[in-house]
């Protein structure tokens, strides 16, 4: 009898222990941001100073557990943020990889919806993505490179960190502005088997985030000459913008973002977006960050964040519909 008074106690008391968790303030454990890309690239970087100052900004006791789940370009980690509770406790690092250019090309294959399956919480920052070629080549602006591919169609090769990448579709797109230019695209396996092959004159130019090439550059191995950017950026002002060389509308940037999985609670998305904005805002971090390439952004919106996202998404899939393009091996 004793025993059985005892368990109908229990049972008695789940609706208080489970009401209890439920109102137990958040975070009441670690929050674990996830980097679908290995450790050690910018988008690590960045996740893991920014995660140190919105700790405290969350709260005493609050922290963040950085997880890198690298695989797919980025799917791999993003349909493990997908698949979690939302709760506040599982968050992603996304890209245009993981939230545009992939799923643009690849949408048979990309296992989730980029926009219907995520909460928008902030944009972290942008970077440009830049126009390179091997250090000896003779084309030193846009303008001598879009000409020799104007006066030989199809004998040039160019590359790219990877089919679906977002030097891809900036490539792709150079070559629709510049009205049609035929080139064949080689894909690499990543930023830094692309930056050798560029160096060694394996492909006469390639687009890739400036962050990978802006070593190689100031060493005199590959030079940078034109930008997608709008304006010309700080740590290569001489180098020209493709709106400069004459391609009306260009802009390229690779950009991070933070998502939660869909239905995330709105005070928490908005707890997450002011302690990210907030973190990025910390001088010292705008300052190693610049020197990655990174500009941060510190005025974002869950609701500025998701048009975005929504914005670079349908860009891609209209370059992907006009070059006629299909995924690469």
């Amino acid at each position: 009898m004793p025993t059985r008074r005892l368990a109908l106690a229990a049972i008695g008391m789940l609706p208080f222990r489970q009401a209890r968790a439920q109102a137990q303030p958040w975070p009441s454990r670690p929050i674990v941001f996830t980097i679908p890309f290995p450790a050690g690239g910018s988008a690590d970087l960045l996740a893991r100073l920014l995660a140190e100052r919105m700790m405290p900004l969350l709260g005493a006791n609050a922290r963040m557990v950085v997880e890198n789940r690298a695989g797919a370009g980025g799917i791999i980690g993003s349909e493990f943020v997908r698949r979690q509770p939302a709760d506040g406790y599982a968050i992603l690092l996304a890209t245009p990889s993981t939230h545009g250019t992939v799923p643009a090309l690849q949408p048979e294959t990309t296992p989730y919806d980029p926009i219907g399956d995520f909460t928008p919480i902030a944009i972290m920052g942008r970077a440009p993505i830049a126009l390179a070629v091997p250090g000896n080549s003779p084309h030193r602006d846009p303008q001598a490179l879009l000409a020799a591919l104007r006066a030989s169609p199809g004998a040039a090769s160019w590359g790219s960190s990877g089919s679906g990448s977002i030097g891809h579709l900036a490539g792709e797109w150079m070559n629709l502005l510049a009205g049609g230019l035929r080139s064949e695209h080689i894909p690499y396996r990543g930023g830094a088997p692309l930056v050798e092959a560029l160096t060694k004159g394996e492909v006469q130019y390639a687009w890739e985030p400036l962050g990978s090439l802006a070593a190689a550059a100031r060493d005199g191995l590959i030079r940078c000459i034109g930008m997608g950017t709008t304006t010309r950026h700080p740590l290569f002002p001489d180098v020209p913008t493709m709106q400069e060389a004459g391609l009306a509308g260009f802009e390229a940037t690779t950009w991070n973002v933070m998502l939660g999985p869909k239905g995330l609670p709105p005070a928490i998305v908005q707890r997450l977006n002011a302690a990210a904005n907030a973190g990025l805002a910390v001088p010292e971090l705008g300052e190693r960050l610049a020197a990655a390439g990174i500009d941060p952004v510190t005025d974002s919106t869950p609701e500025a964040t998701g048009a975005f996202i929504a914005a670079e998404l349908a860009r891609f899939r209209d370059i992907v519909a006009r070059a006629n393009l299909r995924p690469q091996r």
